[in-house]
């Protein structure tokens, strides 16, 4: 029988106005690799870039829209408010507070969150994510740290951690993550819970919070959707005929060539479930992930028109190494 099961975080995919200065941040401070320049296949006239671990793992990426000339995004509830990343221990936390501090990155010194550090940072877009520590961390196995990044590989971000999701119907939330999407609460107190899915940890958590105030709006900064992992094909179709059975308006399943998608939006919120593959290493050697405009099959016959529609930004790092 088909285990419908989510198995933890798949991705997260944000807004940038500036492909070229995401890039630079995710890239050049943060030490994460670009694992695929494409475009976004809604719309495109735009980037996606996927930014990750060494090999493109699930559960790695965090992903990037490029809106030339979007307005800055507000902040306020029901919106995806902050993305976690994670790294291998609190020495890595450390390590990453010295270099924020470097490099001149807006950040909140190491704190403490559910009995883990934590240090929260913003980008220069003004996104808001948070470094966990992965000491005695149990659950969702990690990616594997970018070999030839800026950041040791001992302490390098490698994978994503818990998504904070900020809403104003906080128990209706609630009860859809548990009872929709199987996700188990572990910690509870008046205005945020802690739920874990699949093996749970720091790879499979996700933080919600009551907020009644003022909406947010999408923009540059802020996060467009998060994306939950299945294991295939199979399990999609699954979802599928669930969504339809309790009357669930969804978007069918799309295939994107690098995984499978399933979009649904519940609330405001729009969560997306993928599957694990195919992944990111079909198209393109390992060795130069990432340093040209790749597009999946169905999009090849247009690469003269896309490539005049979006701004090159030069991304070959392997011609240093």
């Amino acid at each position: 029988m088909t285990n419908e099961n989510l198995k933890g975080i798949h991705h997260v995919t944000a807004i940038t106005d500036d492909a070229r200065r995401n890039y630079e941040f995710m890239t050049d401070i943060l030490g994460m690799r670009l694992v695929k320049k494409t475009v976004n296949q809604d719309d495109i006239h735009t980037y996606h870039t996927f930014f990750a671990d060494d090999v493109g793992n699930p559960g790695t990426d965090m992903t990037f829209f490029d809106f030339p000339n979007i307005p800055q995004g507000t902040r306020g509830t029901n919106s995806i408010s902050r993305t976690g990343l994670r790294v291998p221990d609190d020495a890595a936390l450390e390590y990453y507070l010295e270099r924020f501090e470097s490099f001149d990155v807006k950040n909140d010194g190491i704190k403490e969150l559910f009995g883990k550090k934590v240090l929260p940072f913003e980008d220069t877009d003004g996104q808001r994510f948070q470094l966990f520590s992965d000491e005695n961390n149990e659950g969702v196995a990690p990616g594997v740290p970018w070999k030839n990044g800026p950041v040791p590989e001992d302490k390098a971000i490698y994978g994503l951690g818990p998504i904070e999701i900020t809403v104003s119907y906080f128990d209706d939330f609630k009860q859809v993550l548990q009872d929709i999407y199987g996700m188990t609460p572990i910690t509870e107190a008046d205005d945020v819970t802690l739920f874990e899915v699949g093996a749970g940890g720091n790879g499979g958590q996700v933080i919600l919070r009551n907020d009644e105030g003022k909406a947010g709006r999408q923009g540059y900064g802020e996060v467009h959707h998060v994306s939950f992992r299945v294991e295939n094909h199979e399990v999609i179709k699954k979802w599928e005929e669930k969504y339809n059975q309790i009357g669930i308006g969804h978007s069918g399943n799309v295939d994107r060539f690098y995984f499978e998608a399933l979009y649904a939006r519940i609330g405001h919120i729009l969560i997306e479930l993928s599957t694990d593959g195919p992944g990111f290493m079909d198209d393109e050697p390992y060795e130069t992930l990432g340093e040209s405009l790749a597009l999946p099959p169905m999009l090849e016959p247009q690469r003269e028109y896309i490539e005049a529609q979006v701004k090159p930004f030069d991304s070959q790092r392997s011609k240093n190494q």
